[in-house]
């Protein structure tokens, strides 16, 4: 139950609120206490052959109570449960932007399916903690102190005997609490492994059909549901138990009293409207028992949610910015980049005993402002890591690299990020129009614009730690010259044309009415469009057509003519103009220098052309082969490999 002592924070913005609620709950449950003192009365008045005067008003009284209580009432719910849904809203927004502030390495270790789950039921099951519990549990304990007063002032004895049965309760609230927590946790957990399951099909149904794989994979469901409704099973018989035992320790309360109240009243100890009165708070006090182990078990469940939360708010991001950030020279141009002596290895899974497997290792090399730098290497050779590194996607474990001079761990993220224009290698497209996926980004960076309600108690930690969220400028018209000029460098708005909303059109999750080309310019052009300094490219054009980068290839030059550009590709048309290319093979740089030079070399860059000239002609069915004496001739310039050679 500790746990929720984290919610406290979340209602200081809405004290006001909290305490309009309160006070209606304590109202709405003195009010209905007086209720059976004024029956109480009305009965007592009452004699053959007496006036109906007092009943008469007894009954007003009791009419005009009844009208104010259920205006407090209504009060108490409004405020509470409106309440409820604001710190649910509040949590929301903080969990996301923590999210955000997060590294690579905490999502590589998080499944995506548990993290639908805390932000949906383990949230809701908070806000119903944080709202109808504490309504609840005040308006039990208002009404049950006021009705055990008001036994009290008619008969102590009587009282204390009816208060026997529920000794036990602290006991049996103690012991089943304990087991619903474990049990609520238990079936989040399992739901969570669920979302996951269901994400990942989903998301692979192409793969699962390709595969033929539906029936086992509907076996696989079932068996999950299956686990998943036994163990609900299991939490909702706990949570049966609750009221039913409640209910029981009350009743039997209700029992005594009728036995040894009826004998008082034989003995004229106390009256016939102080024995009604006295089953009337008895009632009182049983119900707030049976709610109480409803809002009992809404706190064991909030506070089993609220650790699973906590897990998320208390990751703390590896990659983080400085807390006194130096800043980049003002610049329209590029920026020089250096990578000094680096060393990369990615992050040791937990309880990992082996030695971790390093990616590259004593990496240095310049790029001067305005030039561009070719990265080639074989499949794993370590290119998207090195520039996965730039944007602090990563940090390097060895060495350091800088940027106009400034090492880039002592500048804000904000601001680095802002400087580069990233085209990664998985591309990401948004469920909008493409004009809003064009122009993400070209809108305000790191402002932590508060939350529409006021609240948020982790709101401010976010930013402090380095995270930034892009606004996309939503007016169709602002950033409309650097969305279309964009598109045209990537070859896309003949593309765009085509479709029948053109730039408004609307595409599906994760761009999936696109090709894969399609894809690869729509991110290009994304990337260009806020005319960055530094523009990373990593095998940014695998999946468009030769005709269509070599049109791409002639934009590009322009666009990037001032600014740094560093590109990764398997395919030599795309870095054969670099002013600077570097070889990478098995987490080294093996060789550099310029296209020509390097397949004058006939090294290792000669190799990797003369190997993608032929697999590009065997892919082609001989459309660029030509077999002169037993050779392959890749391009006008390029390496000649032999059969025996490649032998």
């Amino acid at each position: 139950m500790r746990a929720l002592l984290r919610l406290i924070p979340y209602y200081r913005p809405y004290r006001g609120t909290l305490a309009w609620g309160l006070l209606c709950v304590v109202v709405s449950g003195a009010l209905g206490s007086i209720n059976p003192t004024l029956l109480r009365h009305g009965i007592d008045g009452m004699h053959p052959g007496g006036s109906l005067a007092t009943a008469w008003r007894v009954a007003g009284a009791m009419l005009g109570i009844s009208l104010v209580g259920g205006v407090f009432r209504f009060g108490m719910r409004q405020a509470i449960n409106s309440l409820s849904r604001r710190i649910e809203y509040d949590m929301r927004n903080d969990l996301l932007q923590h999210l955000l502030a997060l590294d690579a390495g905490w999502f590589g270790r998080t499944r995506t399916g548990e993290l639908m789950a805390r932000l949906t039921n383990d949230l809701s099951a908070v806000r119903m903690a944080a709202g109808p519990a504490v309504m609840y549990l005040v308006n039990t304990v208002t009404g049950g102190l006021m009705a055990l007063g008001f036994m009290l002032s008619i008969e102590p004895r009587l009282t204390a005997l009816a208060l026997v049965p529920m000794l036990p309760l602290p006991f049996v609230m103690v012991r089943l609490g304990r087991t619903v927590h474990a049990r609520f946790e238990e079936v989040q957990e399992h739901f969570g492994a669920m979302t996951t399951r269901v994400q990942e099909n989903l998301a692979g149904t192409r793969i699962v059909r390709a595969y033929r794989e539906e029936a086992p994979e509907e076996r696989r469901w079932e068996a999950m549901s299956e686990d998943y409704f036994a163990r609900n099973m299991t939490l909702a018989r706990l949570q049966a138990l609750m009221s039913p035992t409640f209910a029981l320790l009350g009743g039997m309360g209700a029992v005594i009293v009728l036995g040894a109240g009826g004998t008082l009243v034989v003995r004229e100890v106390i009256t016939v409207g102080a024995f009604v009165a006295f089953g009337m708070y008895l009632t009182m006090l049983i119900w707030p028992m049976i709610a109480l182990g409803w809002v009992f078990n809404l706190f064991q469940r909030a506070s089993a949610s609220m650790q699973r939360l906590e897990q998320v708010f208390d990751a703390r991001p590896a990659i983080t910015s400085p807390e006194a950030p130096r800043h980049l020279a003002p610049s329209t141009g590029g920026r020089t980049i250096e990578f000094r002596d680096v060393g990369f290895h990615y992050p040791p899974p937990p309880g990992a005993t082996n030695a971790p497997r390093w990616v590259f290792r004593h990496v240095s090399f310049t790029v001067r402002a305005g030039e561009t730098l070719g990265i080639v290497g074989a499949t794993g050779s370590g290119k998207s890591a090195l520039l996965d590194l730039l944007p602090r996607t990563w940090d390097p474990v060895e060495g350091e690299i800088r940027i106009d001079g400034v090492p880039i761990r002592e500048l804000a993220l904000d601001e680095l990020r802002g400087t580069l224009g990233v085209v990664p290698q998985e591309t990401i497209l948004f469920s909008d129009t493409i004009r809003r996926n064009l122009a993400y980004g070209l809108g305000d960076h790191g402002g932590d614009a508060p939350s529409a309600s006021g609240g948020g108690a982790i709101a401010g930690r976010a930013s402090a730690e380095g995270a930034s969220r892009a606004v996309i400028r939503t007016d169709g018209v602002t950033g409309e010259p650097e969305v279309t000029w964009a598109a045209d460098v990537a070859q896309l708005t003949e593309t765009i044309r085509d479709f029948p909303g053109g730039f408004e059109t609307l595409l599906g999750e994760r761009g999936i009415n696109l090709s894969g080309g399609q894809k690869q310019r729509a991110a290009l052009a994304r990337a260009l469009a806020r005319r960055p300094s530094i523009v990373v490219l990593d095998d940014a054009l695998s999946a468009v057509d030769t005709h269509t980068e070599e049109a791409i290839l002639r934009g590009l030059r322009s666009a990037l003519s001032g600014r740094t550009a560093l590109i990764a590709s398997h395919r030599a048309s795309a870095i054969r103009d670099a002013d600077h290319i570097i070889v990478l093979d098995e987490g080294r740089i093996v060789e550099e220098g310029r296209h020509e030079a390097l397949l004058a070399r006939r090294g290792r860059y000669w190799e990797l052309l003369a190997r993608q000239a032929l697999e590009e002609a065997v892919e082609e069915g001989g459309e660029d082969e030509r077999r002169e004496g037993g050779e392959y001739e890749v391009e006008q310039g390029s390496p000649a490999r032999t059969d025996s050679a490649q032998r």
